[in-house]
């Protein structure tokens, strides 16, 4: 990989260290972050449950709460319209938590992923109101959804949007539209998750009888979508995922203690690593392999045993999309074997007759790591191909395809993911002609993956003061990444360790430092590794507790060696 190191702002950053009195190292994060004003940076530092915005800054709030207390009041009922992934599940469950506790009939509706496929559907509209619903509620869905919104309108039912994706230039006829990117709407926070909207919602409703522990027990389910979903992690994001994660290592309820359990993080602090790679994987794998319903029964009953065995099939559905997602995996580096100048191309199309849809995501992304070129990858069933894609930095993905969109029975998305349906002979034509867009719009140097590193150091530094420096930073994902550091010349100080065949742990030295390093993943680069070699190592700086002892190690993203 290419290392990019950026140099602060220097005024800004003597102005961080004159005003707040932070360590070097953390007033460098903070001013590579955006977080260069001492009052942003403090906020920052120091976020808290009073930084949540008020509700009704949001536009169409009032209408919504409005229309969801008439409905309370009048005992009408109502449907959330729901979506299968972890941010619209999440969206659901706080929702429906809240409802009931304002004493609500309501119920919810999850698309099946194979039998309906993202979005709302006319036919669910046309099925709610002869079952007698009178307000229909969608989460993380609906600003685009013009014909199944319409449909309901004629029914005369009372729809209310909660959503986060980009609207077009026009919105939907509804009762209420809650999303923070409408151009109208004055919300400060703009990013957002699908739970997060939804979470805003929850507050308008609730109101002054939303206290502390209450708010807890919400922002715990709404820290789940909103790391899972990958939105920025400041503002009020940052909020939500800071307080939402402490609330995690005590879950109260029946479900979470149970997923916590299944996923090896009982007693534990929750990370969000171990959201994004434990949590989240289990809660998806429902909707991903069978039906997302399973996820909102978990989370909202109250029954330990229940709440148990659901997590154990949760559990086993993961496990069982680990080994689709393989089973494909394998198949396209089988092509790539046969034809390897076909990743030679600036973007990559793979399609498979019976490849498992609810899959197909996951490898994209995985394409994206090994190859880092745009990807599409799509199953072949019955003559259509449904396919989802991933992107690098530097090529929007939607607009690609909305430069191809003649080919498509549906597609939708935004500039890192998109999914998308045709007719499977059209692939070849898709094949071209997402080429043709790449080759024009990203140049050689942009399909070279790049790490973007905070700042050179010396393993000495990387002390237990500086990892208590560091842990201010948190909760880090996007928007807010975790630090990331060169170090130069540094030493291997035994031989190269293989641990389950995929990571590899090495034990390194730089002048009185010694630390494990561990590369998740990078088994492969132990072949080229001897004691004794230098190298230059670009890692992050963890806490590992073992057997009842915690040891500083480094997590290694890149390792390159010495060029004399």
């Amino acid at each position: 990989m290419r290392w990019q190191i950026t140099e602060p702002d220097p005024e800004a950053l003597r102005n961080l260290l004159r005003e707040l009195g932070l360590s070097p190292l953390l007033a460098r994060l903070l001013v590579l972050r955006g977080m260069a004003q001492p009052q942003v940076a403090e906020r920052f530092l120091k976020p808290s449950l009073d930084h949540l915005h008020d509700p009704f800054l949001m536009a169409d709030m009032r209408a919504a709460v409005d229309r969801l207390q008439r409905a309370i009041a009048r005992n009408e009922k109502i449907l959330i319209y729901g979506d299968y992934d972890v941010d619209g599940t999440m969206a659901v469950v706080v929702l429906q938590t809240a409802l009931r506790a304002r004493g609500a009939h309501v119920d919810a509706h999850i698309p099946n992923r194979f039998g309906e496929g993202y979005g709302m559907q006319a036919a669910v509209m046309e099925r709610a109101a002869a079952e007698g619903y009178r307000v229909v509620l969608s989460v993380d869905t609906g600003i685009r959804e013009f014909e199944a919104l319409a449909r309901g309108r004629e029914l005369e039912l009372d729809c209310i949007v909660t959503d986060h994706h980009l609207p077009g230039d026009e919105l939907p006829k509804a009762c209420a539209i809650l999303n923070p990117r409408r151009a109208d709407c004055p919300y400060p926070e703009k990013s957002l998750s699908g739970v997060g909207v939804a979470f805003k919602l929850v507050q308008g409703l609730l109101g002054p009888s939303l206290a502390p522990p209450q708010l807890q027990s919400y922002l715990k389910v709404a820290c789940l979508g909103t790391i899972a979903d990958v939105v920025p992690l400041v503002g009020e994001n940052r909020v939500i995922a800071r307080f939402g994660l402490q609330g995690l290592s005590q879950p109260s309820q029946a479900g979470l203690a149970a997923l916590l359990e299944v996923s090896d993080l009982t007693g534990k602090p929750v990370t969000t690593g171990d959201v994004a790679f434990r949590l989240a994987p289990r809660i998806n794998a429902a909707g991903r392999m069978q039906d997302a319903r399973a996820v909102i029964d978990l989370l909202t009953t109250a029954d330990r045993s229940l709440a148990r065995r659901i997590a154990e099939e949760l559990n086993d559905l993961n496990y069982d999309r680990q080994k689709a997602e393989d089973r494909i995996l394998q198949e396209i580096l089988a092509v790539v074997e046969k034809d390897p100048s076909r990743v030679e191309r600036y973007s990559l199309v793979f399609a498979g007759e019976g490849w498992h849809r609810g899959v197909i995501g996951i490898v994209a992304q995985r394409v994206v790591e090994r190859f880092y070129r745009p990807a599409l990858v799509l199953g072949i069933e019955d003559g259509m191909a449904v396919g989802s894609g991933r992107s690098i930095r530097g090529f929007h993905l939607h607009d690609a395809l909305t430069s191809a969109a003649d080919l498509f029975d549906r597609f939708g998305g935004h500039a890192q993911a998109a999914g998308f349906s045709l007719p499977a002979s059209k692939l070849p034509e898709l094949e071209t002609r997402l080429e043709d867009y790449a080759r024009r719009t990203l140049a050689p140097a942009d399909l070279e993956p790049s790490l973007r590193i905070d700042s050179e150091v010396s393993l000495e530094e990387m002390d237990w003061k500086t990892y208590q420096d560091l842990r201010r930073l948190e909760p880090c994902g996007s928007g807010n990444p975790g630090p990331l550091f060169a170090a130069r010349e540094v030493m291997l100080d035994a031989p190269p360790r293989i641990v389950k065949e995929k990571h590899l742990k090495l034990r390194v030295r730089q002048g009185a430092a010694i630390f494990d390093a561990m590369g998740w993943k990078m088994a492969p680069l132990g072949a080229a590794l001897r004691t004794g070699d230098r190298v230059d190592l670009a890692f992050q700086l963890d806490a590992n507790n073992y057997r009842g002892e915690t040891n500083l190690q480094l997590i290694l993203r890149d390792i390159q060696p010495r060029r004399e």
